[in-house]
């Protein structure tokens, strides 16, 4: 707890908040000096979060979602991706052969494992035949009938699919939502629950926006990802309530200017979770897209290289500007503000 002094000299030190920027970028990093003004420049952060939203949400309503084949139901054709085939000679023969185009075609794997992945509206099994044949014809000898592999999805357990990856939603927001408001005081719980709408809403904008394909891996690891955000801002937020637990107890320092001090300290912690996150999550990636082509697995490591992401923008950004605006409302924090201001212009005055 710090002592105030009516001593001149001592009194200047109490009440004097100045932050340690006169050491390397690097050095401020790893020691939480204060030197990064994140909580003194909310609004500029409020504004890039604002318009982040914005973008997501638009692209949301006007673009939509590229729900896959688990979701919306119908039939996905797969043959080997080798000499002449293409993406585009492909979609042609298949266009030509059944009269309507498909919905996607794209390639999977890498070198002997790869693959070219056509998904349609549903098929019956003469129109499989049909451009079954058809793709044989076209690109014989490279490929007989035999390598078109087809299977199918009804649209009912589409729609299963769909209504059970809202209930997983919907039970994970309320579970982490009684956690919050159990754990934290009300302010906190509101800028934990703000910050996490925000990594649900902004990872889904950008979904739509890209347009990668919705799949259940994609909602599990979505669901994986909010954990991550939560756990985030928890650290965040425990650092916080060390930091301002006797703060009415000094004029030393404003709930602000110790909040940007407890971000400040969690910083280095922040990046080493990213960066340990992010890397088996791209080696995933790696395997996933390149050695193995397995679809499963590229969804479930694009979602959380894009929620990792957005989470720690979140946690430092928005959560912790966003507390001290809602603290700053309350009179005992305002008038403790006040009185800390009051007290160092007076000493700059006097030291003039």
């Amino acid at each position: 707890m710090d002592v105030v002094d009516d001593g001149p000299t001592t009194q200047w030190q109490d009440a004097d908040y100045v932050s340690d920027s006169n050491r390397s970028f690097l050095s401020r990093l790893y020691t939480g000096t204060g030197a990064f003004e994140i909580v003194g420049q909310r609004r500029r952060w409020y504004i890039v979060s604002g318009i982040i939203l914005a973008i997501c949400i638009a692209s949301m309503i006007f673009r939509g979602f590229t729900f896959g084949i688990d979701f919306e139901g119908g039939t996905q054709l797969s043959l080997p991706n080798k000499p002449p085939l293409t993406s585009a000679s492909v979609e042609e023969v298949v266009q030509d052969s059944l009269g309507f185009a498909p919905h996607m075609v794209q390639t999977a794997g890498s070198g002997a494992a790869s693959t070219i992945q056509v998904r349609l509206d549903h098929l019956d099994q003469a129109q499989t035949t049909t451009v079954s044949e058809a793709l044989a014809t076209a690109f014989a000898p490279a490929i007989t009938s035999g390598d078109v592999s087809s299977s199918d999805v009804s649209s009912t357990w589409g729609a299963e699919i769909t209504r059970k990856m809202l209930i997983a939603l919907v039970v994970f927001l309320v579970v982490v939502f009684v956690y919050i408001a159990l754990r934290f005081d009300r302010e906190m719980s509101i800028a934990s629950m703000a910050s996490l709408f925000f990594d649900l809403i902004v990872t889904a904008g950008i979904y739509s926006l890209v347009g990668f394909e919705v799949t259940p891996a994609m909602v599990i690891g979505l669901l994986t990802i909010l954990g991550f955000s939560v756990y985030d801002t928890v650290v965040v937020f425990d650092k916080v309530e060390e930091n301002t637990r006797g703060v009415f107890a000094t004029r030393r320092r404003t709930y602000a200017e110790q909040t940007n001090l407890a971000v400040n300290q969690t910083f280095m912690r922040s990046i080493n979770t990213t960066v340990f996150s992010v890397l088996p999550i791209i080696a995933l990636m790696v395997v996933a897209v390149w050695m193995l082509g397995v679809g499963t697995l590229k969804d479930l490591a694009l979602v959380q290289l894009v929620g990792v992401m957005v989470g720690t923008f979140s946690s430092i950004y928005l959560a912790a500007p966003l507390l001290v605006s809602l603290k700053e409302r309350k009179p005992a924090i305002a008038e403790h503000t006040r009185k800390v201001l009051a007290r160092r212009a007076r000493l700059e005055a006097q030291q003039a």
